[in-house]
């Protein structure tokens, strides 16, 4: 993987505006069948989101990358906002992309690679083939969902598929912790000249509600563990209610356990913010709720007070910088809610400003309206997660 860290704010593109980038993209045409839109007309932001970074094809597009990227995660993101649209055009559309782009046409045999764009040479393609766990998994939740919701057992199939693959190729066992899903297949594991191991870790890619909808899908895979796993390492590594974008587990040597991420340091930012997302929105009846309120509910306290949530905050010391986009405090809405923060209600004046809000320079960009989508969707009693992970809508 040529990116392990796989993040993606390098302003760019966004300057230009999406009007001046038409010649550069590799299709012709971002129109959208009026029966999609007609569906989507009932979700504003999520039309916004058609509108502005959805091609006609199913290709989401992230401005603000220099290639132009379309990633496994905004392509599996954009498949689950289309079943709590009922947009099943626009599903299959993102899925047949992904599959065609992100698959080299085939999904029943290989996991998608994460990242597709513009090369160096202005020719276009797959940028790097290492997959993305949390994208994989969500494109598995996506489409067992579709399954289940649209009555349709085809997509079934595929989801077992990425699962298995998963299974085998995403997930190890950590000496002296157990289970844990690996960021990707490769390039997250190192080994020590003084015989230890290190695995790179990510919290924010294990959502409990979608393993636990995985673990009901498919009963002998290590999804339920890996939801009791989440809330473990979540309170392992996080410090004050702060968990890091990235951590590490270490086995071997004179010291086994987590320890500071190697590449990334203690760093908290666009990464974690969904840690507190999917916490936010983990049901009150299940297991880990409390391991995971316990070890986040530092955070609603910091927040209280604030005009905005911090850019960054820094396990170890405590330290926060800058100013969040409104897309932060969208994506802290459940999380606050669930702790009954008095912070609620002027975060959620503050993240309606991703609705509606004008495009050009300085605009939301696609990782912005996805996690406005997600947040704000849930507010508004677009989606719940059941007991079992299931969408109810």
């Amino acid at each position: 993987m040529t990116n392990p860290a796989r993040r993606r704010y390098v302003t760019y593109a966004c300057a230009l505006g999406a009007s001046a980038l038409t010649a550069a993209w590799p299709t012709e045409t971002r129109a959208h069948a009026p029966p999609a839109m007609r569906r989507a007309s009932r979700w504003p932001l999520y039309r916004q989101f058609l509108e502005r970074f959805v091609q006609a094809d199913g290709r989401v597009i992230d401005y603000s990358t220099p290639s132009l990227q379309s990633t496994s995660e905004g392509q599996s993101y954009g498949m689950v906002f289309a079943l709590v649209a009922d947009d099943r055009d626009a599903f299959d559309r993102l899925w047949r992309w992904s599959v065609a782009h992100l698959g080299d046409g085939r999904l029943d045999d290989k996991l998608p690679a994460w990242q597709w764009g513009r090369r160096d040479d202005g020719t276009w393609g797959v940028l790097d083939r290492n997959p993305a766990a949390d994208a994989d998994l969500w494109f598995a939740f996506a489409l067992a969902e579709a399954a289940r919701l649209w009555q349709a057992p085809s997509y079934a199939g595929a989801a077992r598929a990425l699962l298995r693959r998963a299974a085998e190729q995403e997930v190890v066992t950590l000496p002296g912790f157990g289970p844990m899903l690996l960021p990707g297949p490769q390039g997250f594991i190192d080994d020590g000249p003084d015989g230890s191991r290190r695995w790179r870790l990510n919290a924010s890619y294990l959502p409990v509600p979608l393993l636990r909808r995985l673990a009901a899908f498919d009963p002998s895979g290590p999804w339920d563990k890996l939801a009791a796993q989440a809330a473990r390492l979540i309170g392992a590594v996080s410090h004050a209610g702060i968990v890091p974008d990235w951590s590490a587990y270490r086995a071997g040597g004179r010291r086994q356990g987590f320890v500071r991420d190697p590449v990334k340091g203690d760093v908290s930012s666009y990464d974690a913010v969904r840690v507190y997302l999917w916490a936010g929105m983990t049901p009150q009846q299940d297991s880990t709720r409390p391991a995971l309120m316990q070890a986040l509910l530092p955070h609603a306290a910091r927040v209280a007070g604030r005009a905005a949530p911090p850019e960054k905050m820094y396990a170890q010391s405590g330290k926060v910088e800058g100013t969040g986009p409104p897309a932060f405090s969208a994506a802290l809405l459940p999380f606050l809610q669930a702790a009954g923060s008095p912070a609620l209600a002027t975060q959620m004046a503050r993240a309606q400003e991703i609705v509606g809000a004008p495009s050009g320079p300085g605009a939301p960009t696609y990782y912005d309206t996805v996690l406005g989508l997600f947040g704000l969707g849930f507010m508004e009693g677009r989606y719940r997660f059941s007991a079992s992970g299931q969408l109810d809508m």
